[in-house]
């Protein structure tokens, strides 16, 4: 568990970046053998790109990295449960687990409304760890949303 929450300090980095850059404070790592592989976080306003989602560019960044489509034996820590377009991407690339801090009750792809990752009609599960640091990933959703409001 402690390397856990070793990688989620650095998710949690990023999140913090996104919200300085007044995106949704979302951060993703993708880790292979204890080495980050891919980092990403939400540029979407930035970009202005629909699918520049956190996990999306820390997956493509991994993939770059690795010169494999297949990410087996990678692990996806990111601050919020991901949504179902980045849950398709997780099966895709064949990551064997996701480690989330906050659950997305809106468009939560790996539990809360759906479970896509771990869908039996699919060709890949992946293995789920939710509530890492959840307090404060969930706090830096909260401070950026209120000020917002």
């Amino acid at each position: 568990m402690h390397e856990h929450y070793r990688f989620m300090i650095q998710a949690i980095r990023l999140a913090e970046m996104a919200a300085k850059e007044d995106e949704v404070p979302v951060g993703a790592i993708v880790v292979k053998n204890g080495n980050i592989i891919g980092k990403g976080f939400n540029q979407i306003e930035q970009l202005q790109d629909p699918i520049a989602h956190a996990e999306i560019i820390a997956i493509t960044a991994a993939a770059d990295y690795t010169g494999q489509k297949h990410l087996s034996e990678c692990t996806l820590y990111v601050t919020l449960e991901p949504c179902a377009m980045c849950s398709g991407a997780i099966v895709l690339s064949r990551i064997d687990r996701v480690v989330f801090g906050a659950l997305d009750p809106k468009s939560g792809g790996c539990g809360s409304i759906f479970n896509i990752v771990q869908n039996q009609n699919l060709n890949h599960r992946v293995e789920l760890i939710q509530g890492v640091m959840e307090l404060e990933c969930e706090e830096l959703l909260t401070r950026y949303f209120t000020s917002k409001r």
